[in-house]
């Protein structure tokens, strides 16, 4: 009944049953573009678990939480060390969080050591906590740069020092 009396009266009304379907289509079109803009979620962490024994080289732009035993060089994004873990090899990640053992050099923005970390290795950092149980031998050091890798920003200055040196005895 309630239709039939919808199409009995005037046409105005019907138009305003038109209008708003017509914004339908175009929330449609916003929506499929809000999607487009969003960016992606970021990944969960890789999780290399305390029976796994890896031998090589791991490299990513994520991050890693390692549980088992590591031989050889680590780079990530954020790198976290469990209690279980050993890494025989040098560390280099933004965020770097040991709970574990880690034989070698460690490189990181920001380098945590838990009260049950051991570390034995040098440690580069522009950041450093050390919790009160933390067991450490090597030496710190801090730079601005410590993801460098040990390469020196002189030398580029240095070039380009030269380079005007050169063009001017031609």
């Amino acid at each position: 009944m309630f239709s039939k009396s919808k199409i009995n009266e005037p046409g105005h009304k019907a138009d305003d049953v038109s209008k708003p379907a017509m914004p339908e289509p175009s929330k449609a079109s916003a929506g499929d573009y809000k999607p487009a803009a969003t960016p992606k979620a970021k990944p969960p962490a890789s999780v290399l678990s305390a029976d796994l024994h890896v031998t090589g080289n791991l490299k990513t732009t994520g991050d890693i939480q390692v549980e088992g035993t590591v031989e050889g060089d680590i780079r990530a994004h954020l790198l976290t060390i469990g209690e279980s873990a050993t890494i025989k090899g040098e560390v280099v990640a933004d965020d770097v969080v040991v709970n574990g053992r880690i034989v070698g050099r460690v490189r990181g923005l920001k380098v945590r050591l838990t009260a049950t970390a051991r570390v034995e290795g040098d440690i580069i950092h522009k950041t450093i906590a050390i919790e009160s149980g933390a067991h450490f031998e090597g030496s710190v050091q801090r730079q601005d740069d410590p993801l460098n890798g040990g390469k020196r920003p002189v030398q580029p200055q240095a070039a380009a020092q030269a380079a005007p040196v050169a063009s001017g005895n031609d």
